[in-house]
């Protein structure tokens, strides 16, 4: 039997996922499931095309880099553009259902921590957030050992002639990357002699902004449904996700920004 469309994509598992916990089920609830769980979907999709960048740095391969950065960059627009839908969905309208969601918190996405571990925003008080007995957890304690994206970065650069600072090569791979002003210094080299790497710095601090971008749209957002309360999950809301704003994960490139 030929192998079809439906079989394929796992189609009919993938429409029986989408449970809403409310009885009779509220109208907005399936909006506010299916939001959640493309969401998760976009988060595998970012950590997938992370990984190849880590990979395509080491091994110096400036425009598989290029090629990724730009897709990445289209997947964090659609992830806005998510939030557009999603703001559909009234105050009122969320409060018919908000109860049901329990302790369930976005906060508690383990994926997205992972992105960000990935990417270099390593903080180890966020793990215990996460029970022992879930996968998310081996997988966010598993990130927290390994290099990150920046690490990787460095391979990159080095292959460009750049001199990492030692400090920078034997720091615990569990903090969080921090700016360097010989890095730093590094990068106006590049910019001003390699056009090519231009490009791919330019990228990764578009990547950034739509980052920060997607934090503030989504702080709005919750601003708008709950204004002030307490978020579910025993998180803070909004006051929790404004704190998150204006921290880009590739700081470096942001602290040249008035030396060019």
């Amino acid at each position: 039997m030929p192998l079809t469309y439906g079989q394929y994509l796992k189609v009919e598992a993938l429409l029986a996922l989408q449970k809403p916990a409310s009885d009779p089920p509220e109208h907005d609830e399936t909006l506010f499931i299916i939001i959640h769980q493309v969401y998760e979907l976009w988060f595998k999709l970012l950590l997938h095309e992370i990984e190849k960048v880590k990979r395509d740095y080491s091994q110096g391969d400036l425009f598989g880099a290029i090629a990724t950065w730009k897709r990445a960059r289209m997947v964090l627009k659609t992830l806005v553009g998510q939030i557009d839908v999603l703001e559909t969905m009234t105050p009122m309208s969320f409060l018919t259902f908000r109860s049901r969601l329990d302790t369930a918190s976005g906060f508690q996405s383990a994926q997205f921590r992972e992105l960000e571990f990935l990417l270099g925003h390593k903080r180890a008080d966020m793990v215990r957030h996460y029970p022992a007995d879930e996968p998310g957890r081996a997988r966010l304690e598993r990130r927290l050992g390994e290099r990150s994206l920046y690490d990787h970065f460095y391979d990159f650069l080095a292959g460009r002639g750049v001199a990492i600072p030692a400090a920078l090569r034997a720091r615990d791979l569990a903090l969080p990357a921090e700016p360097h002003p010989e890095i730093q210094d590094a990068l106006l080299r590049l910019y001003r002699e390699s056009p090519d790497v231009a490009i791919l710095l330019e990228l990764m601090t578009d990547f950034d902004e739509g980052l920060q971008e997607w934090r503030y749209r989504h702080v709005k957002m919750v601003e708008r449904t709950i204004g002030t309360k307490q978020g579910t999950g025993g998180s803070s809301g909004a006051e929790y996700l404004r704190a998150t704003l204006f921290h880009p994960v590739f700081a470096d490139l942001w602290a040249i920004r008035n030396r060019l």
